[in-house]
């Protein structure tokens, strides 16, 4: 009993707030469509934290997710003013972000330096180029119409979104849990010396993670872009904790400690049934941060529980 507990009581958790939410405003909350619009609202956070979830299996952070959100969206549009064709735009914003994260990946494995510093040496200046592109201000206009649809309407009764978000989990699930270089990430994770002394090359591998959570970021900027019709260079701002929250939420959820694709997405979900929640029933939208830091609090006390408990 205690080990089901373990394994899927976040998930139970989630069923429960849904619950707790459909009582508390049946004809709101409870709706179908409210539902299938949660799936929608968590979208961009649960692709940020899918990318922390990669980086987290080798037992690194990954602090420049929300300076390359808003580096994504600003520099889509920059190159949207500058002519560039959409598609051709965001393969180039992609390929920035690309190399953002093989710098920090680099940087971490091959130098050993602490991720929290070089990932946030690393936000910072893809901050000030951020800034540098808009000169500070929001930028709009010159957006494709076409280019709109990525982040809008819906396709077989779901949201564009919420596709973008089946399409990234099903896509880094069989990363993690379905191919080799899944298990050399957490062979780096859960010990980084035995997985050398094994044969695991550690810098290419931790650069993989960071490129593939960059890439991440700078996706999740261009669909943010995309569905409200501008870019803020702050824009992404509010993505860093409750990625982490959503991570280490999923960590206690199916893999006792350890990062993975579907408890993330539980994470993710449990903050966006929160966040939807609260805002039906009125309460204060300064509130959800202090509920998200109360649940990253929570989760990790859990985990740390679990693992004395073992």
């Amino acid at each position: 009993m205690t080990g089901f507990v373990r394994r899927f009581g976040t998930l139970a958790a989630l069923i429960a707030i849904i619950i707790a939410f459909s009582i508390a405003s049946p004809d709101a909350f409870g709706s179908p469509s409210n539902l299938i619009n949660i799936t929608q609202q968590m979208t961009l956070l649960a692709i940020v934290a899918i990318g922390a979830t990669v980086v987290m299996a080798v037992g690194e952070f990954d602090l420049s997710t929300a300076s390359i959100v808003s580096f994504g969206g600003i520099l889509v549009v920059f190159l949207f003013k500058a002519g560039v064709p959409a598609p051709l735009a965001c393969l180039a914003v992609l390929a920035a972000a690309a190399v953002f994260g093989a710098v920090s990946g680099f940087v971490v494995s091959r130098f050993e330096v602490l991720s929290f510093i070089a990932t946030l040496a690393v936000g910072t200046i893809i901050g000030g180029i951020t800034f540098w592109l808009c000169e500070g201000a929001t930028l709009f206009g010159d957006i494709p119409g076409g280019f709109r649809d990525i982040g809008r309407g819906t396709m077989l009764g779901l949201p564009t979104l919420t596709w973008w978000l089946i399409g990234v989990a099903a896509c880094a699930w069989i990363i993690l849990d379905k191919v080799e270089i899944g298990r050399r990430l957490y062979a780096i994770g859960g010990n980084r010396e035995a997985a050398r002394l094994a044969g695991v090359r550690i810098v290419p591998n931790t650069m993989f993670a960071f490129i593939v959570s960059a890439v991440l970021s700078a996706l999740v900027g261009i669909l943010l872009t995309a569905r409200i019709g501008s870019a803020n260079p702050t824009g992404g701002g509010g993505y860093l904790l409750s990625a982490y929250a959503a991570v280490f939420l999923g960590m206690t959820a199916f893999r006792e400690g350890e990062a993975n694709v579907p408890g993330t997405l539980v994470g993710a979900a449990i903050i966006a049934v929160i966040g939807n929640g609260l805002t039906i029933l009125g309460v204060s939208t300064f509130l959800q941060d202090i509920i998200t830091g109360t649940i990253i609090l929570a989760a990790v006390l859990v985990r740390r529980a679990g693992k004395q408990g073992a």
